[in-house]
Formats: structure tokens, C-alpha cells, sequence
């Protein structure tokens, strides 16, 4: 690896703590900290030092305490020296200055871990769970970020990749020896690595979107007939008068949209016009729109008056993407004398409601838990982007196109999308990887990370 200049960056400003962390990575990182602190003593690595730090004139800028890291045992794999002072922000901007005269460079957002990516103490998909866990905004989402920093989404990955490179080596040696008297396509081991592949591919592909809900929160769509009661419901997840609530059909006639908790973890609540057809033009564009919002949800609750479910649920169905993941919500149901009720059925789960005294709303929130990751069964969760996903998509299409070849015997076509399945899988974690990407991803993180 050849060698970089010296980056500093603000790590953490907490001035409400007290603390403040500025940090640099690179080949001068020590020389420069030595000279900030007017020390000849040589830092010794791992130990905690009290110094105090100076500017140019030699006044003192601050005091704190200084740890150096030697490379590669490091978080970039560069020497790196931490400089802990006080979290005044215009402390910390002296600090970095001095810095930046003695001879260091101002780090682009992410480059910590861009280096760490680049002199291999991290994979792609640890870095991005660096940023992930900066970010959480629920105990389970700081979970699942942690253990993709820890290396268990990479090492699902690579699981993965490794059955993947086994069928690619069988499939390989039926094409370099055609001329044997054994199929080589048609035996059953290269069946069962198909299968394997496949088992393992549609795993990753379930726990990776998991992961992203995890990370980006689940997208919750309310829809139903005008008066099914919708805004009554959004209202009694949001825990306020966000919706109005009157007995006029068309009430909603825009999108509103809330972010809201529920039992520590994240969604965005989406309340719409009720589904219906008019000749209203301001409610024509307001169903429009309600049905984009169902279009990129994760979750639709179908919204269903109980006493007419029936027909409800028919006319619902008809929509196009309501049906995909759908909670069938049974509203007014304490006029039925079914509030409280949960049924799991072929087509999704069946809730019944009593909105506005609260009645049937714990085992919703259970399965809003559920879906959005963070519920039961949740313990080996990890933090995923949709970039991941994306790939892993395409990665299942390639396979699919795969074992298609080898069923019709075209062992070098099958060979092909093999190849391009593994090398789909490779951008997750950086094993392939383009400049372009690189700088899109850490582009999106802090200074100083």
C-alpha cells in the first residue's frame, strides 16, 4: 500500500459531556500530535498520556489526554493518535487547525473508515455498519448494527460465495471434460450444491431485508375505503390527534405521514385518501398518491370495516400492490364483538380493532414488531443497505438464469452466470468493487468516521 498523507478530523463534539475527540491517521500522525504538544518524550502506544495542547505561539489551546495507536494495530491500519480535550466546538477547531499548520490534511467525510476499508482491517459491509451504528435509532437497530461490524452479515456472505465457488468448480469440470462418459451436469451432487446455493441465496435475501428495515425503519401504508377507519387508527398508533377524524367519506384527501415509536423501534406512518372512485379532482389526485404510497411500502394495512369485510377485502384485493405484505386490519369491531381477536391466514394476518378505545392494538403492535425485525426471533439480526440487497437480487436472478442452463445442458452459459452471481455477491463486501462506489458510500458518512 503506498503512502497516504495525514487526515485530521473532529471524532466526537460533546460539549454538554465535557469530552471532545480530534483524531489523525497516517504517516505523520504521531510527529504532528508530538509537536501539538510540545513533547519530546516519544508517545508510547496504548498508554494514556496528560498533555496539554499548543498553538503556534505557544499558548495553550487546551489539556486533555493523548493515546497513540501504532499501525497496523489500528482502526485505519495507519498510526493513529487520539487527542481527548474539552468539547467546546471552537476548542476543537483550534486543536484541528494547529493540526492542519503542522502539516495534516482536513479528512473527507468517511475517510477513517475508508482507509480501514483500503488496508484491510475492515470489509465494505463492516464499514458501512460503522456509520449504521452512529446512526441507529433503536436498541435493536444498534444490535444488529454491531454484529455487522462484528463480521456476521460478512461471513453469511461469504458462506455463501464459498457453496457458490463449489458448484462453479463442478459445473467447470464438465466443460474441460466433455469428452467423459459421465454427465456431469446431471449428477446428483451438483443438484444438491444447486440447491444448497439456492437455500443459502434465499436466506441471505430474507435476513439482509430485514436488516435494512432495521436500519432505515419500516415504511407502514394505512389504506381502505373511505370511513373504514384509517385516520382513527393512525391516530391511536401515533398516540395523537394526528389525522381528523369525521364521519364524512373523503375526510383524507392527501398523503400524511408521521414518524413514529412503537416499543423502541422506528417506522413511518402513512396515512391516505380512502380508495374509492370520484369525480372530485383534489380527491382523484390524493387516491394517486395513496396508491404510490403502497407501491415502495413495506407493509400495507388494509383497513377493513368489519361489518362489511367481506366486500371490503374483495374490492381492496383488486388493488395491485395491496396484496404483496398486507396486515388485514377489522375495524369497528367492538360493534361486532370481535375486538381483540388475531387470526393468521393463507393471505396475511387478521387483526380486529377497536381503535378509539385502544382494543386490539398490543397484538398489532406485536406484529408491527415482528415485520419490522425487531420482534421474536430477532436475536441474530444484522444491519443491510438496500445497496446490499440490490445485489443480492441480482445475484438470485443470475442463479435463476443458471440453473435454467443446466437443465438444458449448456454447461458455459451456466458457468457465466455463475460468475456474475458471485461477483454480484462480491460488491457487498468489497471483494469487487469500483472507485465510483467506494466514493458513494463513504461520501454519506461523518467527518471524522
Amino acid at each position: 500500500m503506498s503512502e497516504r498523507d495525514t487526515i485530521v478530523a473532529v471524532a466526537t463534539a460533546n460539549g454538554a459531556a465535557g469530552i471532545g475527540v480530534v483524531r489523525l491517521s497516517g504517516p505523520r500522525a504521531k510527529p504532528i500530535a508530538e509537536a501539538l504538544c510540545a513533547t519530546e518524550r516519544p508517545f508510547v502506544a496504548r498508554q494514556a498520556r496528560y498533555v496539554r495542547f499548543h498553538g503556534a505561539d505557544g499558548e495553550v489551546i487546551d489539556d486533555g489526554l493523548v493515546i497513540a495507536f501504532d499501525a497496523p494495530r489500528s482502526f485505519t491500519g495507519e498510526d493513529v493518535v487520539e487527542l481527548q480535550g474539552h468539547g467546546n466546538p471552537r476548542l476543537l477547531a483550534q486543536v484541528v487547525a494547529r493540526c492542519l499548520a503542522l502539516g495534516a490534511r482536513a479528512a473527507r467525510p468517511g475517510e477513517f473508515s475508508e482507509r480501514a476499508f483500503l488496508e484491510g482491517k475492515l470489509d465494505l459491509a463492516q464499514a458501512e455498519a460503522v456509520a449504521d451504528l452512529i446512526t441507529a435509532s433503536s436498541d435493536a437497530a444498534l444490535r444488529a448494527a454491531r454484529r455487522s461490524l462484528d463480521g456476521v452479515f460478512s461471513a453469511r456472505v461469504d458462506e455463501l460465495v464459498e457453496a457458490l465457488t463449489l458448484l462453479r468448480v463442478h459445473v467447470e469440470a464438465a466443460i474441460d471434460f466433455p469428452e467423459e462418459e459421465i454427465d456431469f451436469l446431471a449428477a446428483p451432487e451438483l443438484a444438491a450444491r444447486l440447491a444448497r446455493v439456492e437455500a443459502l441465496h434465499a436466506a441471505l435475501h430474507r435476513d439482509a431485508a430485514r436488516g435494512v428495515r432495521l436500519v432505515d425503519g419500516l415504511h407502514v401504508v394505512i389504506v381502505g375505503a373511505p370511513n373504514a377507519g384509517k385516520s382513527a387508527l393512525m391516530n391511536a398508533l401515533a398516540g395523537s390527534e394526528r389525522a381528523i377524524v369525521t364521519p364524512i367519506a373523503g375526510t383524507t384527501r392527501d398523503v400524511l405521514r408521521d414518524v413514529i415509536r412503537i416499543d423502541g423501534f422506528e417506522l413511518t406512518l402513512v396515512d391516505t385518501a380512502g380508495l374509492r372512485e370520484t369525480d372530485d379532482v383534489v380527491e382523484a389526485e390524493g387516491i394517486r398518491r395513496a396508491r404510490a404510497e403502497v407501491a415502495k411500502a413495506d407493509l400495507v394495512l388494509a383497513v377493513l370495516d368489519d361489518r362489511e369485510a367481506d366486500v371490503a377485502m374483495a374490492r381492496l384485493r383488486q388493488e395491485r400492490d395491496v396484496a404483496s405484505r398486507v396486515f388485514w386490519v377489522h375495524t369497528h369491531a367492538d360493534l361486532t364483538g370481535t375486538a381483540g381477536r388475531v387470526e393468521q391466514r393463507d393471505d396475511g394476518w387478521h387483526l380486529w380493532i377497536d381503535a378509539p378505545h385502544g382494543l386490539g392494538l398490543g397484538a398489532l403492535r406485536e406484529r408491527l414488531r415482528d415485520a419490522a425485525g425487531v420482534g421474536e426471533g430477532s436475536s441474530g439480526a444484522f444491519s443491510a443497505r438496500t445497496r446490499h440487497v440490490e445485489a443480492i437480487v441480482r445475484a438470485g436472478t443470475h442463479l435463476a438464469d443458471a440453473a435454467a442452463q443446466l437443465r438444458a445442458r449448456q454447461g458455459e452459459l451456466a458457468a457465466e452466470d455463475l460468475r456474475l452471481a458471485q461477483d454480484a455477491l462480491g460488491e457487498i463486501t468489497g471483494r469487487i468493487s469500483s472507485d465510483a462506489l467506494l466514493g458513494r458510500i463513504f461520501s454519506s458518512f461523518c467527518i471524522g468516521k
